[in-house]
C-alpha cells in the first residue's frame, strides 16, 4: 500500500508516430524520453495514443524499435498504452505489446473503462466504471491501488453515427463523453476521498487548444471542453493527438498536453517532449522535459527569393531542416533559381523548397455576358477599353449586311477615294540627279549608238514615246476567284 504523502512520478509520452519515415526522430527523440524518465526515477509509464504514424508490417524496423523501448521502460514500471486515431493506430496494432513486458506489464486500453494498478498490476472494470460491488472487491484483495485511471480511448464515430444518427453524430460525441466523464467523476471522487490517485486518459481535441501551429481548435464538433474534463475528479488528465504542449489547472488538478515526442513537420512551435507528472491527492504538478528534437527553419517570401537574405541565414543554418517558401507570378515562375538556393543550403540536413504560382487571370468585361445583342456587347467591350465605338459599329454593321465581295469592293473604292491617294496627283518634284548621270545627260552620243538623225526641219519635241502595249489597262481581277500573282 502507498503513502498518501508521497507524490506518484508518472511519465507521460504521447504521439510518438513511429514509422519509416520518422523513424529517426521519433526513436532518438523517445529513447531520450525514456532513459530520463527512468534515470528520474518515474514509476509509470502512460502512452496516451498514436504510438505509430500508420499501419505497420510485422516486420517493419520502426514497429522493431517501438517494441524494443516499450520492453526497455517495463523493466523499471508499469506502462499504460491508450488507443489512438484509427488512421494512425489501426484497431489491433497495439495488442502485440501486451505480450513484450518485462518485469512490468504493458496494459493496452482500447475501450472506454476504467483500471486500478495494484502492486504493478492492472485490474480493469468489467463495465465503463467500476461499481459498488467491484470496488468492495477490489479493496478487499488489493487495498487501496495506487492509482485508478479513467481511460477514454479514440471513439468511432461511425458506431456512433449509427446510434444516434448521422446528423447529429458530430456533435453527439461531444456530449454522451461529457456524461461518461461526469458519471466517471462521481466513482473517482469516491476514490479520492479513500486517498487513492486519480488519472484520466484520453486521446482527443479540448475546445480551445492550440495546435502546434498556433491554430485555436474552436467549434462543436470536438470530443472535450475544459469544463468536461475537470468534471471526470481526476488529479491529473492526461491528453493526447495535439503536438503542442499545454496544460489547465484547476484546484489542484491539472489537464495537460504534453504533444508530440518529436518535431515531425514543419512550422511546428514550441518545445517538444515528455511530461513528469508528480501526483497526489488534490496536489498535482507537470513539467515538460525536453527531448533533442530536429530544429527546423521556416523562409517565406512574399515574392521571389531574396538571394542576399538567404546567403545570411545559411551561414546559420547548418543540419538544420529548411523549408522555403515563395509566392511568385507565373510569368515570373523561371526567375527562381533553385539549384542555386539548394546549393546554398547544402550543410542543411534536409532543404525544402515550396513555390506558390499565382496563375494568370483573364477575365471577360464586366457586364459584356448581360447584353443582349452583338452590337451592345461590342458597344460594352468598347467602354470598358477606351475604344472610339462608331467605327468598329460600322464595320460590325457592313459584316452582317454584306456579303464578301460587296465588302472587298467597298474597301477598295475607298482606298481609291482616299484623299491622300488623290493627293499623289500633283505634279512629282523635279527629280535631283547625281553628278554622274548629269555628266552622261550632257555628252553627245555616238551615231552608231545615237538615236536616228533628225530629218531638216523637224523640230524637237519633249514628245514621250509611246508606252508598250503591255502596259494597257487589264481586264478587271476578281479578288476571290482569280490568281493575282499570277
Amino acid at each position: 500500500m502507498h503513502n498518501e504523502g508521497d507524490s506518484l512520478l508518472v511519465a507521460h509520452f504521447s504521439d510518438l508516430h513511429y514509422s519509416p519515415g520518422h523513424l529517426a526522430e521519433a526513436d532518438r527523440c523517445f529513447g531520450f524520453a525514456v532513459d530520463d524518465a527512468i534515470a528520474g526515477g518515474c514509476q509509470v509509464g502512460v502512452v496516451s495514443g498514436d504510438s505509430t504514424d500508420h499501419r505497420l508490417d510485422a516486420h517493419t524496423p520502426a514497429l522493431s524499435a517501438l517494441a524494443r523501448r516499450v520492453h526497455q521502460l517495463t523493466a523499471r514500471m508499469p506502462v499504460l498504452m491508450l488507443q489512438g486515431t484509427y488512421s494512425h493506430e489501426p484497431p489491433g496494432t497495439l495488442d502485440l505489446f501486451r505480450l513484450i513486458g518485462a518485469q512490468y506489464p504493458v496494459y493496452v486500453a482500447d475501450r472506454i473503462h476504467q483500471v486500478a494498478l495494484c502492486a504493478g498490476h492492472f485490474v480493469p472494470s468489467v463495465g465503463p466504471v467500476f461499481d459498488t460491488a467491484e470496488i468492495d472487491v477490489l479493496l478487499a484483495q488489493h487495498g487501496i491501488p495506487e492509482v485508478v485511471f479513467t481511460c477514454v480511448p479514440t471513439v468511432n464515430k461511425a458506431v456512433l453515427a449509427a446510434a444516434a444518427g448521422v446528423a447529429s453524430a458530430a456533435t453527439a460525441v461531444g456530449d454522451h463523453l461529457a456524461d461518461y466523464l461526469r458519471a466517471a467523476g462521481t466513482v473517482n471522487h469516491q476514490w479520492r476521498s479513500r486517498g487513492a490517485r486519480t488519472i484520466g486518459v484520453s486521446h482527443g481535441t479540448v475546445n480551445g487548444c492550440q495546435t502546434e501551429h498556433g491554430v485555436p481548435m474552436a467549434g462543436f464538433d470536438y470530443e472535450f471542453t475544459i469544463g468536461a474534463l475537470f468534471d471526470a475528479d481526476c488529479d491529473a488528465f492526461m491528453l493526447g493527438h495535439i503536438h503542442r504542449a499545454q496544460q489547465w489547472a484547476q484546484e489542484g488538478r491539472v489537464v495537460a498536453y504534453p504533444g508530440s515526442i518529436g518535431r515531425f513537420h514543419y512550422g511546428e512551435i514550441g518545445e517538444k517532449g515528455y511530461l513528469r507528472w508528480q501526483i497526489a491527492p488534490r496536489r498535482t504538478e507537470a513539467s515538460l522535459v525536453a527531448t533533442p528534437a530536429r530544429q527546423s527553419v521556416c523562409i517565406d517570401f512574399d515574392g521571389p527569393p531574396d538571394m542576399a537574405q538567404l546567403t545570411e541565414m545559411a551561414t546559420d543554418a547548418a543540419d538544420k531542416f529548411v523549408r522555403i517558401r515563395w509566392t511568385v507570378n507565373e510569368e515570373h515562375r523561371q526567375l527562381v533559381d533553385r539549384e542555386a538556393i539548394t546549393a546554398l543550403f547544402g550543410a542543411s540536413a534536409e532543404v525544402k523548397l515550396e513555390a506558390r504560382v499565382l496563375p494568370a487571370v483573364r477575365s471577360r468585361a464586366e457586364g459584356i455576358s448581360r447584353a443582349a445583342t452583338l452590337p451592345e456587347k461590342l458597344g460594352r467591350w468598347c467602354e470598358l477599353t477606351g475604344v472610339e465605338a462608331n467605327p468598329l459599329m460600322d464595320c460590325l454593321s457592313m459584316l452582317e449586311t454584306n456579303d464578301a465581295q460587296s465588302i472587298a469592293d467597298r474597301v477598295l473604292a475607298d482606298l481609291v477615294a482616299d484623299p491622300v491617294a488623290a493627293a499623289s496627283d500633283a505634279s512629282p518634284p523635279e527629280p535631283v540627279l547625281p553628278h554622274v548621270l548629269t555628266a552622261l545627260v550632257g555628252m553627245e552620243l555616238e551615231d552608231d549608238v545615237g538615236a536616228p538623225p533628225v530629218p531638216p526641219g523637224s523640230k524637237e519635241t519633249d514628245a514621250k514615246p509611246a508606252l508598250p502595249s503591255s502596259s494597257l489597262t487589264a481586264p478587271a481581277m476578281d479578288w476571290l476567284t482569280d490568281d493575282l500573282f499570277a
